[in-house]
């Protein structure tokens, strides 16, 4: 019953169930963005390198000339495909340019008015001091 007992106190942490919440949240996250990412700015980007799909970029390693590299994979050839390499460079920079500005706007409506300082306490008077000063000499 110790083992049972010593999960379940794990299992109910904050940090584990914030954890969960924010890899589910995250997968969901995920697909919004790669959607965004692939059906909407890869086409205009696309469309602005004259149609090139970067996905098709590719070099045959066995001598062959292949229209296409799905054509190249059927055959069995072995392909150097840098095209795709660059898409997910391309995914990911886009991606993570995404995801940066979500956290700032997130940061930004999270942020509080920031309240003024309260003020210092006003210090004694000169007046003060010097009667300060006199009676301490009067003392001695």
């Amino acid at each position: 019953m110790g083992f049972i007992k010593e999960f379940k106190e794990f299992a109910m942490k904050g940090n584990v169930m914030d954890m969960a919440v924010g890899v589910i949240i995250g997968g969901a996250f995920g697909k919004i963005i790669t959607s965004l990412v692939e059906d909407i700015l890869m086409p205009i980007i696309s469309l602005c390198t004259g149609g090139i799909s970067f996905v098709d970029l590719f070099c045959s390693l066995d001598g062959s000339t292949y229209k296409t590299l799905a054509e190249a994979k059927e055959a069995g050839a072995a392909v150097f495909a840098y095209g795709q390499f660059i898409q997910n460079i391309l995914d990911f920079i886009i991606i993570a340019f995404c995801i940066f500005l979500m956290i700032k706007a997130m940061n930004k409506l999270n942020r509080k008015k920031e309240e003024p300082a309260p003020e210092a306490p006003a210090g004694p008077t000169q007046e003060e001091l010097l009667t300060e000063i006199r009676d301490l000499l009067k003392q001695k």
